[in-house]
């Protein structure tokens, strides 16, 4: 792609972004928690783990195709709140939080979101506008797969989280993701061995330092498949462009190794 190519793409991405989310995102309950967790999975990797380990293949890994932008196998997994303190007063823990979300007991005592059943879970009461947008970059959210039922159930609705706002939040950060150094590198090494230093590089000239202490990455398999990256962000800063300040550092940078494997389209 030349130059001019190039920097339209990168202004389509913008406006796209800018677009995403109409209203600035809220809790109305439980609102004393000071972070959230950005996941998105490398869905070519994930899809590739699933084949590798003989598990049920969703429909968005059977029909995945190849696609010009690299960075479009960048997809949605999560925004997820740590733990309020006011729950974590009543007695729970981060352990049970990470399990059970809004079905935590005593509080918040919500319906159960069960990942084995994602469909089961209330519908969101997202707007079909918004929806769309959605089906864009999470390819198990809608049809047969529910994935965005089973997130709002678990992560969102106990907050009292518009749902627009909280899925138009991804949208947008993974607009973002896609649009800065760190998608650049992706979508040039799309297919290869990488090393994770050199990862973490592109994303230290994003956006600093303490987005790399914030990162974790998960991988899955021998060799080793990039399936999610997960980034640590303020909750005063979720409502703002990404940007050094967003971040904050996390105690568990995941299990990927010194070198892992972007994942291309196909199974090995």
């Amino acid at each position: 792609m030349n130059k001019l190519g190039y920097s339209l793409a990168v202004a389509a991405v913008a406006v796209a972004a800018s677009c995403a989310q109409a209203q600035p995102l809220v809790a109305t309950r439980y609102a004393d928690f000071d972070r959230y967790v950005l996941a998105l999975s490398w869905q070519t990797g994930f899809c590739q783990s699933l084949h590798a380990d003989n598990r049920s293949e969703p429909d968005e890994c059977r029909l995945l195709k190849e696609q010009e932008d690299k960075t479009h196998f960048l997809t949605v997994h999560g925004l997820w709140p740590s733990l309020p303190k006011s729950i974590a007063a009543r007695g729970v823990d981060d352990r049970r939080w990470m399990r059970y979300g809004c079905a935590a007991r005593p509080v918040p005592n919500m319906p159960e979101a069960r990942a084995s059943r994602k469909c089961d879970a209330e519908e969101t009461g997202l707007s079909l506008e918004m929806a769309a947008k959605l089906n864009d970059v999470m390819p198990g959210a809608g049809g047969n797969s529910c994935l965005e039922r089973y997130e709002y159930a678990k992560h969102g609705v106990c907050f009292g989280f518009d749902p627009d706002a909280w899925f138009g939040t991804m949208v947008r950060m993974n607009h973002e993701v896609k649009a800065s150094e760190l998608g650049r590198f992706i979508a040039r090494h799309y297919g290869q061995r990488i090393s994770r230093s050199d990862f973490t590089a592109a994303l230290e000239k994003a956006w600093g330092k303490n987005a790399v202490k914030s990162l974790a990455l998960r991988c899955d398999g021998n060799p080793a498949w990039l399936t999610e990256i997960q980034l640590t962000i303020k909750a005063s800063a979720v409502n703002a462009p990404l940007n050094k300040t967003s971040f904050v550092p996390q105690p568990h940078p995941g299990n990927c190794g010194s070198e892992f494997i972007l994942d291309a389209v196909g199974y090995e």
